[in-house]
């Protein structure tokens, strides 16, 4: 299922989100159960499909990584259950960096000044990482659509990184 095609939107990396809401909405309206609870089961049945189909859609688009994983997708290039690894000496090696601040937050006598630089840095790496992802999503070109997918690999190791830092902060606090 194309979900760009679903919400009648252009396939990119970048949408517009209250678009897609508005979308959503319509779609929701249209097919929603309750239109058809006077209908066959066939009809109830198939509506309850479609919603799901538009509830599916509607997070998959709203996400960025799972958009860019979805228009992947559609190029056959599939990322969900996959083992590859990353052949990126410098972002293994930025990895291990990450690491080792994130272990020193608990022997710091100033977690909080450790934390922010993670957030900052963290920050700074992904919007550097979506500006690349969305120029190769751009491209129709299927060697920047495999960079694409090492660039998605790296947004999902970074947001993996976010949550052991909130989880780290969360526990400093209580």
């Amino acid at each position: 299922m194309n979900y760009f095609d679903l919400f009648n939107l252009e396939p990119a990396f970048d949408i517009d989100t209250a678009l897609l809401a508005e979308r959503y909405r319509e779609l929701q309206r249209a097919v929603h159960p309750d239109k058809f609870a006077n209908d066959t089961e066939q009809q109830k049945m198939l509506s309850v499909q479609r919603t799901a189909q538009i509830n599916d859609g509607y997070q998959t688009l709203k996400n960025p990584l799972r958009r860019a994983e979805h228009m992947l997708s559609l190029r056959g290039i599939e990322l969900s259950h996959e083992t590859t690894t990353l052949k990126d000496g410098a972002f293994l090696m930025q990895q291990m960096e990450w690491r080792e601040a994130l272990e020193d937050i608990q022997h710091s006598q100033q977690p909080q000044d450790l934390i922010d630089e993670l957030y900052d840095s963290f920050s700074e790496f992904e919007s550097s990482l979506s500006v690349q992802l969305a120029t190769l999503l751009a491209s129709n070109d299927q060697t920047d659509a495999l960079l694409a997918a090492d660039q998605i690999r790296k947004l999902k190791f970074m947001a993996k990184l976010q949550d052991e830092l909130s989880r780290i902060e969360d526990s400093l606090l209580d």
